[in-house]
Parts: structure tokens; sequence; C-alpha cells
């Protein structure tokens, strides 16, 4: 009776700690849709022009990708929760930090904090968030994405009101973060405290990851890749290419984001019911799929279907990456490091690139490489079986299970 009792208690504990940490998801974006409402008045303050500022929005990739491999090694020293905590508020209170920069170099130096301590809380999160899944014996990676996007929604909101408004966006932040902050206090009261064993040797300061988050990060890259094209260059796209209203225009965009929100809130059960490889290998065709109708649209309204597409078949790849690099191996936080890296460069490049070769060519062939990243999506999703918690068991045939002898 006791231990069925105790069952009970664990699994209301796991329950709790999977809303818990779908908080903590949401108040981490809702940090970056606080951050990038105010970048025009960033901007303004600091003085930058265009170009500066691209080289400063740089800076907070390159702050992320050198720290995140020393959250694995945070969160063994203090423990999961502990470590969850003081990392999302280092992140939450960075927010201050940007609009207070008075020149380039300052915004440099700030960006740079900024994403170190972004990273850092994004490792830690996704391995709880991993942890939770795998206690559950259900996928959750996808919705608790979905709710990042939700929170980040939430902070562009907030975040275009105040603008609206003309509030100081120092004020803003200070506020922002401060409730921010206070937020994520209480939702980390509830995430599982996962303590290191007492003879488990402390992670390495800075390791590379390993071969197996490489090829996870791989499949993370293509998907992140097609999304920050799509997200950055389908309004222009639509504008340039088809002709269509700027209204039309931002209506595409945000139907792209709206349809990836969506999806994401969705795909666990289908994740649930097909396994992570089946999902990313359908997800690869509709990408692909989508990114075709794009490079052939003659009207926008074909090219708005693509994007659609298009963000439906990448939405879920990024959550079942992570999910899968926390199972691939012994150390599940630098493995989640090692892909959290590749996809925040992938993030970072994107754009730009996309915006190089249309220079160079055009955004037609552009779109025709992002449309066959996605494609390869369908052949990559074979590497996360490893971490797929679904994955068919082998079961032996009839004719070899041994029966009585005649």
């Amino acid at each position: 009776m006791d231990d069925v009792v105790s069952g009970v208690v664990d699994r209301r504990a796991v329950v709790r700690a999977r809303y818990a940490v779908a908080a903590v998801f949401a108040v981490h974006g809702a940090v970056t849709g606080s951050f990038a409402t105010r970048v025009p008045w960033i901007q303004d303050h600091a003085s930058v022009g265009p170009g500066q500022l691209g080289l400063a929005l740089a800076f907070p990739a390159l702050g992320a990708s050198l720290a995140m491999p020393l959250a694995g090694r945070i969160t063994h020293r203090f423990g999961a929760r502990t470590a969850l905590r003081g990392l999302l508020a280092l992140w939450t209170l960075a927010l201050v930090l940007p609009s207070q920069a008075p020149n380039l170099v300052t915004l440099c130096l700030a960006l740079f904090v900024f994403g170190a301590t972004a990273g850092m809380s994004d490792v830690a999160m996704n391995a709880l968030g991993v942890e939770v899944e795998n206690r559950l014996d259900r996928s959750i990676m996808s919705g608790l994405h979905g709710m990042w996007s939700a929170g980040a929604l939430l902070g562009s909101v907030g975040g275009t009101l105040a603008a609206h408004l003309d509030v100081d966006a120092r004020l803003h932040h200070v506020v922002a973060a401060g409730v921010l902050t206070v937020l994520g206090f209480v939702a980390c009261a509830w995430v599982l405290d996962l303590q290191p064993a007492e003879d488990e040797e402390p992670p390495p300061r800075f390791a590379l990851p390993p071969r197996s988050a490489l090829l996870i990060g791989a499949v993370g890259f293509c998907a992140v890749f097609a999304e920050g094209a799509s997200l950055d260059w389908s309004a222009v796209y639509l504008e340039d290419r088809l002709d269509a209203s700027p209204g039309l225009a931002a209506a595409c965009t945000t139907g792209f984001t709206l349809t990836m929100a969506l999806a994401r809130i969705a795909g666990d059960r289908v994740v649930d019911r097909y396994g992570a490889v089946r999902t990313v290998r359908a997800g690869g065709v509709v990408a692909g799929l989508g990114g075709l109708l794009i490079v052939l649209a003659g009207h926008p309204a074909v090219a708005i279907t693509g994007f659609a597409l298009m963000g439906l078949g990448v939405a879920v790849v990024v959550p079942l990456c992570f999910a899968a690099a926390g199972r691939s191996g012994p150390n599940p936080s630098l493995a989640i490091a090692g892909v959290a890296t590749i996809t925040y460069t992938s993030g970072l490049v994107a754009p730009g690139a996309t915006g190089g070769l249309a220079q160079v060519t055009s955004l037609t062939v552009s779109f025709a490489v992002v449309t066959v990243l996605a494609g390869a999506l369908a052949v990559l999703a074979g590497v996360l079986r490893a971490g797929d918690r679904n994955r068919p068991k082998v079961s032996r045939p009839a004719e070899a299970v041994p029966g009585p002898r005649p």
C-alpha cells in the first residue's frame, strides 16, 4: 500500500514539474519577445547604424555558444533546481543591459552577456524537460517549445504596447525583468530537484560535444535554417517577387509564426503516436512540398500556402532534437549544449546567407536552397532513432520461438 501511495505522490510531483518547466519556458521566451520589440529604441540610444547593429546582434549567439557548455558543470555543482533558478534569474535580469548601452562597444558587451545567460538557462531547462518527459513516458518537448513561443508572443505584445506609449526602454526592461525574475523564481520552486550521484564525475568545463550530438545537430541545423530564412524573408519574397501588398506580405510572416506555434503545441500527440523519426520524416516531406510551392508560386496565395507548410513541417524538429540529445549518451547537458550551439549558429547565419545568395542570384534560388535543406529532414531523420523514446521494439519471428517438439 505504501508503494502505491508513494507512486501516486511521485507521479503528482512529476506532473507538477511538467507545468513548472512549461512556465519556465514561457518566461524564457518572454525575455526574448520583450527585447526584440525594443531593438529600434536600443539602436537609437546607442547611436549605431544598420551595419553596426547587425554586428552587435551577432554577439548574443557568440556568447551563447561559448557559455552553453558550462551549464552542465553548474548543474552538477548546485543541482538541477538551484542551477536553473540561478541561470534563469541571470537571463531575466540581463534584459536590462542592452537598453543601458550608450555606444557600440558597450552594446556588444551587453549582448554577449545577454546571449551567454540565455544559452546556459536554455540548456538547463531543456535538460529538465527531457527528464520530465522520460519520467512521464510521453512526449512533452514540442509543447514546451510551444510555451516558449507563447511567452515570446506575450513579451512582444508588452514591448509593442510600451513602444506605442513611447515608454523609455530602460524603464520598460527594468519592470519586465523584475516581473519575469519573480515569475521564474516561483516556477523553479516546482521543477525536479535532480542531484548528481555521490560518485558521479563532474562534466568538463569545456568539451567538444559527442558525435551523436553533432549528427542530431545537423538535423536541427536544417530545420532552424529553414525557419530563420522563412521568418525573415517571407514578407520580402511576397513583395519583391509576387508584387504582394505590404499588409498581405506581413500577414504571411504572421501566418508562418502562428502555424509553427500551433504545430508545436499539438505536436506531442503526433510524436506519441508515431515516434520522433517518422514525425520528422513526414515533416521533411511537408516542408519540402511547401518549399516547392514557394519556389514555383505565381500568386501570393500559393506562396502563403507554401510558407504555412514550411512552418508546419519544421515546427517540432528542434524540440525533438533536444529530446534525442538528452537521451543519446551519458551526459545529457553536454549533448544538449552541442545541439543548441549548432542550432543557434544556424539561426544566426540563415538570414544573412539567404540574403547574400539572393544578392548574387535571386530570392527564388535562395528558397530553392532552403527547400533542399528542409527536404533533407526526411533523409536525416533516422539519426534521431537512438534517442527515440517510441522506437519500435525488435521482436522475434513467430517461427523462431521455441515450442513443444512433436
